[in-house]
């Protein structure tokens, strides 16, 4: 089982590095499995097509790893000894790129990792080939074995199906590729010093996967459009990004992230009422979208509509309870219908849910000195300050500090703003 050692220790080597590195053991964040070659259909499909394979040796998290890696050395024995060395690692990264098609042709918005389709794709050839093969092995350790690996598929797609987590589209392409890979092998090519006719199953094989892409990039145009056009909004060229995502969202109405990117770019523009109907429409194709709720309660308040804002902050409470954002959303609802007292209290409890939250502190503060609580509003503008340099939580300092006499502060507190400015 040299291969299968191989893969393991290769598979191994990129989570020791990725941990090294600083990667969370339990949960990464989606940036930094995209850092490390995840497949992702704005990267994958917009050209980075060495991530059809590279994500099949990264995982996410120390159980993702340990699971697989079980699973894999059970196989990979049992397969190793009934294919080739070389026949049984070509099927390996074959099979584990035909998987990573299926993922993206299934969800190319999301992000998938792991050697579970790949090792999906072994399953599927190993039931091939107790099918339809011919073995020395005695009948019964034969059916043993086939189900074995028949378990081992049947319950592992049941829990995918059962998981919302769990990328089952890339466990059926693997499995589905390895069948035929596996059925080619037994009627083809059984012969292991058979060598013309196994290279010709493996070519077979990877033009299957050639196939694949190949319609991948025809049939998900859309996702390069959106990818170049938040390309596009990043580099503050509007205009250019809007034609793009809006091809996006004309050749894939249901595409979520090209909406939300569309509306980000309408924002940017100043056209609320166009941004507005874009996350109204995410908001239909993903219920449960929290930032579509906060940003479209942001577009209301651009319109100066407080009303609806505040159903849709209170939606987002509804989907969310703990929403820090749903609640900084109701507390700019109340502070612009002059109810100060209980935009303060929403407010509060926005810091109370993220201490961190952006800003928080210094709109409690600006609340404060209307209502003329003073000593309230200095202690909360003093805390804003631990959040980094800010000129106008200096300037309002300063005008607390001047409104209660407190000269000299007043002053170091403005020549701090004029430093944060300069600099």
């Amino acid at each position: 089982m040299v291969v299968t050692q191989a893969i393991f220790g290769i598979n191994v080597a990129v989570f020791v590095a990725m941990t090294l590195a600083g990667v969370s053991l339990t949960s990464p964040t989606t940036g930094e499995l995209w850092h490390w070659g995840a497949n992702y259909g704005l990267l994958t499909i917009g050209g980075q097509w060495w991530r059809l394979l590279s994500c099949v040796f990264v995982h996410i998290g120390i159980i993702h790893i340990a699971f697989n890696m079980w699973c894999l050395w059970g196989l990979g024995k049992l397969a190793e000894a009934i294919y080739d060395h070389w026949t049984f690692g070509a099927a390996y990264l074959i099979t584990g790129a035909s998987a990573s098609v299926a993922s993206l042709a299934w969800n190319p918005g999301g992000t998938s990792a792991g050697a579970s389709g790949a090792i999906f794709g072994i399953a599927g050839a190993l039931i091939a080939s107790f099918y339809l093969g011919e073995f020395s092995l005695p009948k019964a350790a034969v059916a043993g074995l086939l189900r074995s690996v028949l378990m081992f598929a049947g319950y592992n797609l049941v829990f995918g199906a059962m998981s919302h987590r769990t990328d089952n589209a890339a466990h059926v392409g693997g499995l589905v590729s390895g069948l035929i890979f596996g059925a080619l092998i037994a009627r083809v090519a059984p012969q292991r010093d058979d060598a013309v006719r196994r290279v010709g199953v493996l070519f077979a094989g990877i033009v299957l996967v050639y196939g694949g892409a190949a319609w991948l990039h025809h049939s998900h145009a859309y996702v390069l459009h959106a990818a170049t056009g938040q390309r596009l909004l990043t580099e503050r060229k509007t205009e250019q990004a809007i034609a793009e995502l809006q091809t996006a969202v004309q050749q894939r109405p249901g595409y979520a992230p090209a909406h939300y990117a569309l509306a980000r770019a309408y924002w940017v523009k100043g056209d609320f009422a166009s941004a507005e109907g874009e996350l109204k429409r995410v908001i239909e194709l993903k219920p449960k979208d929290e930032g579509a709720y906060f940003y479209l309660g942001m577009t209301y308040l651009e319109q100066k509509r407080s009303q609806p804002a505040r159903e849709m902050f209170t939606q987002l409470l509804r989907v969310n309870p703990n929403s820090a954002d749903g609640h900084f959303g109701l507390g700019a609802v109340s502070a612009i219908e002059r109810k100060y007292p209980e935009a303060i209290e929403e407010y509060q409890l926005t810091a109370k849910l993220n201490p961190d939250y952006d800003g928080v502190y210094q709109e409690i503060g600006l609340l404060q000195a209307r209502l003329k609580l003073y000593d309230d509003a200095i202690a909360s503008f003093l805390k804003q300050q631990k959040s980094g340099d800010n000129p106008e939580n200096e300037n309002a300092l300063a005008s607390v500090y001047e409104a209660k006499g407190m000269h000299r502060e007043a002053e170091e507190a403005s020549q701090r703003a004029e430093q944060f400015q300069d600099h």
